[in-house]
């Protein structure tokens, strides 16, 4: 069988919440949503990962893919100090999914498999050089070189938001503590806001989309690709800053490359499920080039 003709299951895990699907070809053919319990013990919060999974795998899946919110040992498939889920401190995951489900499986972050998700099934076909930006909790950025994702030695590389900024992190001022830091309030709030109109919370986010520039700017100094996309909770809000993002470019040295530059905004509600069916497959295409 064409492997992209393949049933395959992705999982991802959130620090409140797992959604898994099963995926053939570009079909999401079954998908299954759940809250989990964060602070609960590892092994009760890798049995509700298993109560999910169970809700979508059947005899015909052949490997399963895993992103979690976490840096990764991709060789070995251990998951180290997940976000919002205290217990799982060193989780040789890999080693547990296959045990329970009996197929290969492959792990890696979400900000990786947001950026291999958009290279197979979303605004990155077509493209070779990519670099994937997730808003949201965090300021994450998985990286796309030649048609394959690149983790570095250490599953670091794109690790863009723990660069020094201001008096914090390039985190700090892109992701949602900006918004609480900024005004008091959550970035949910302020987005309500803005969708009624409101000056300040426009304004806000102009703010907001001159920083999302710098981190735009620093990852087209470090990588220079093709291709921008935005994920994450707060790209939903991209109407509203992207005005401020496209004003800080200004400041970028290279503008002739900044005229070649494609920067979107992803479209597909189920792109990390997606992202994470595609480190299988992205693992696969090594296995078979002898590039593992």
């Amino acid at each position: 069988m064409n492997r992209s003709q393949e049933a395959i299951v992705g999982i991802d895990l959130g620090g409140t919440n797992v959604r898994v699907g099963k995926v053939r070809g570009e079909e999401l053919e079954r998908r299954h949503a759940q809250r989990i319990s964060g602070h609960e013990s590892k092994e009760h919060v890798l049995e509700e990962v298993f109560q999910a999974t169970d809700q979508v795998f059947d005899e015909e899946v052949v490997g399963i893919g895993c992103c979690v919110p976490s840096i990764v040992d991709v060789d070995r498939g251990i998951v180290y100090a997940v976000e919002n889920i205290p217990s799982w401190r060193r989780v040789f995951l890999k080693d547990e999914i296959e045990k329970r489900y009996d197929v290969p499986a492959h792990v890696n972050n979400d900000a990786n498999a947001f950026a291999l998700g958009e290279l197979h099934f979303g605004q990155g076909r077509g493209y070779r050089n990519i670099v994937g930006l997730t808003l949201g909790t965090g300021l994450g950025a998985g990286i796309i070189i030649d048609g394959h994702l690149y983790c570095g030695s250490n599953c670091g590389a794109g690790e863009i938001g723990s660069l020094p900024y201001k008096d914090h992190t390039l985190e700090h001022y892109c992701a949602g503590q900006f918004f609480k830091s900024k005004t008091g309030e959550s970035g949910e709030m302020i987005f309500e806001q803005a969708q009624q109109g409101d000056p300040h919370a426009l304004q806000i986010y102009h703010e907001y989309g001159s920083e999302v520039g710098h981190a735009v700017m620093t990852a087209l100094y470090a990588y220079d690709p093709e291709l921008i996309v935005l994920g994450g909770s707060i790209s939903k809000a991209y109407a509203f800053f992207e005005s401020g993002m496209r004003e800080r470019l200004k400041d970028y040295d290279y503008q002739h490359a900044l005229e070649r530059l494609v920067i979107e905004n992803t479209e597909n509600e189920n792109i990390a499920i997606l992202g994470a069916v595609a480190l299988f497959l992205e693992a696969g295409n090594r296995d078979e080039n002898g590039n593992a």
